[in-house]
């Protein structure tokens, strides 16, 4: 007996199997119905209205939010649809900021995209846009209320993913729009700087903060040396929008364009994550060995997480790790390598991070008023530098990292994927060094883009349970957990889901191509001869040179001494 049900979309019987909504059974068919407020990762919103069907008795319903059923016959493109779609992208262009041409999201516009697929060259109706209503307040992003409509997509990352809340709708009717407590600006709001919202919002209202003009003007100045490093993550995010595979290691390439764009030396920060591996994993055996009451020890290597923990969770700063993050760490060393340089030296981090650029600005991480990082840019800016140079990337050869910094281990690159913190602590801590060691870690259940991962390690007569957490929500749910008296020695956190793969500094991918970009970077480990940090052998050579007496005043932090001082 046949067990199976099916539906009718546009006369073709489908199999329904498992989907929760019409919406997802509709394109598994090979149909994209157009959207605005969906994200299969939030919950169903159905504001747009631009995913509507029409039923076998000639109404329509919203195929975000209805389940289907057998029997089902619909139809996802009639005359009335077409017109009843077309009519609500002229509503939404009617009081929409039109300055395509000069609007950040140019090319990326999910309106701008519908409006020339539906073939809308006119508006019937009176441009009811007013002036830009721009709020650049924030260090990491730049809100403009006249490029809102009204989708709720940030709301509910901010909300649902993130745990955060600093931004909701207010007011009613025609003034409703999406603002902060009290319609503060948004760097008066309890807004953690991860620019997951500007990663979800399909219009240009939420943009990351663009600091590639004044980089530029770094680069042109021929009295300054421009000193630059790229984070891991950032390697496999760029390629899909230069003409590469999704996931694909592109960090020669990044290099070789890097160089010709005028950048005087070129690092890896995963040399900087191979410190922060020696320091984290040094720092957690003395807690342990102390019997340190502060336990788990939370990583710290993530700034939005920092910045949420001493907002929302201000008691548990004492167990934040003292140690900078490897952005930090490195532009620490790069600095001081660079103090005698006869030109001024100008430090440059590529990121795959909107907080970064908060984590820039903070005074614990500046020398004399000047900060370790100058200027912090985003892959999505880097990406516009590129482009903007006229290089053509695909056709660049890949060139190799400057020295002296040169030399990274697997465990620094593996940093950008949630887990690859703690992984590359435990490859530190292990005895047996063997590749069959590592690969037995690997399998240990903290890699995976899981929102929640836990292991469990022996260290000597001691178990280690570690547990990592990918999204500040689910970090408040283990927070809950470990004051409820579960039991924990590390914890890794980061602020965006599935890591800084998918910072809100990055082009925004489903989560197929989210999973590619993880593997890229765990091939890109297994390109690299050296696994383990401290088998790098420039650690050695930093820690009996530039680091020599001053480890603590270049690669830690006290956020719980700071707050106090606060």
């Amino acid at each position: 007996m046949n067990s199976k049900q099916y539906m009718t979309i546009d006369g073709i019987p489908v199999e329904i199997n498992g989907e929760k909504n019409l919406l997802e059974l509709i394109r598994k068919v090979g149909i994209k119905l157009p959207t605005f407020c969906y994200h299969s990762e939030l919950s169903i919103y159905g504001a747009c209205r631009m995913c509507m069907i029409e039923n076998e008795w000639g109404g329509l319903d919203a195929a975000c939010s209805t389940p289907p059923k057998a029997g089902m016959n619909i139809k996802t493109n009639t005359a009335r649809l077409q017109k009843y779609r077309k009519m609500i992208l002229e509503l939404l262009l009617a009081n929409h900021c039109r300055d395509c041409t000069t609007c950040s999201n140019n090319g990326k516009c999910k309106l701008q995209d519908l409006a020339m697929r539906y073939n809308i060259n006119s508006v019937r109706f009176p441009n009811t846009a007013s002036e830009p209503m721009v709020d650049d307040s924030s260090l990491c992003i730049t809100r403009d209320q006249n490029k809102c409509i009204l989708c709720g997509d940030c709301v509910r990352v901010c909300n649902e993913v993130q745990n955060v809340g600093a931004i909701d709708f207010g007011y009613r009717g025609s003034k409703m729009k999406i603002c902060t407590a009290f319609d503060k600006p948004i760097a008066q709001s309890n807004c953690v700087g991860c620019g997951q919202c500007a990663l979800a919002c399909p219009t240009g209202a939420i943009v990351i903060k663009n600091n590639t003009d004044k980089v530029w003007k770094e680069i042109y100045d021929n009295n300054t040396k421009v000193t630059v490093q790229i984070a891991p993550a950032v390697r496999v995010a760029l390629g899909k929008e230069l003409g590469l595979n999704d996931g694909e290691n592109a960090i020669g390439r990044i290099v070789a364009a890097l160089r010709r764009m005028g950048f005087d030396e070129i690092y890896d920060t995963s040399t900087g994550a191979d410190l922060t591996v020696l320091e984290e994993s040094a720092e957690l055996l003395k807690r342990i060995k102390d019997g340190n009451n502060d336990m788990p020890l939370f990583t710290s290597c993530c700034p939005a997480w920092v910045n949420f923990c001493e907002k929302h969770y201000p008691e548990l700063l004492p167990n934040v790790s003292t140690c900078r993050s490897p952005m930090q760490m490195f532009a620490s060393v790069i600095k001081e390598q660079n103090s005698n340089s006869s030109r001024r030296v100008v430090h440059v981090a590529v990121m795959p991070c909107t907080a970064k650029k908060f984590e820039a600005a903070r005074e614990e991480f500046k020398v004399n008023g000047v900060p370790n990082v100058d200027y912090v840019i985003s892959t999505q800016e880097l990406i516009q530098m590129i482009k903007e140079s006229g290089i053509i990337f695909t056709d660049l050869e890949p060139e190799a990292i400057d020295m002296p910094f040169g030399t990274h281990t697997g465990a620094g690159v593996i940093f950008g994927v949630t887990g690859g913190v703690t992984e590359g602590v435990l490859r530190r801590v292990v005895s047996d060094k063997s590749a069959t060691s590592f690969m037995t870690l690997s399998y240990a259940g903290i890699r995976g883009l899981e929102g929640v991962k836990e292991a469990s390690l022996m260290y000597g007569d001691r178990k280690l349970k570690i547990a990592v957490v990918s999204g500040l929500k689910n970090a408040s749910k283990l927070i809950e957990k470990i004051k409820a008296g579960e039991h924990y020695d590390l914890v890794e956190v980061m602020a965006c889901p599935g890591g800084c793969i998918n910072g809100g500094g990055q082009p925004f991918v489903s989560s197929e191509e989210r999973e590619r970009r993880g593997k890229g970077l765990y091939s890109a480990d297994k390109l690299c001869s050296i696994k383990s940090s401290e088998e790098n052998p420039l650690m050695m050579s930093l820690y009996n040179g530039v680091l020599k007496g001053r480890v603590h005043e270049l690669l830690h932090v006290n956020y719980a001494a700071n707050k106090e001082a606060d």
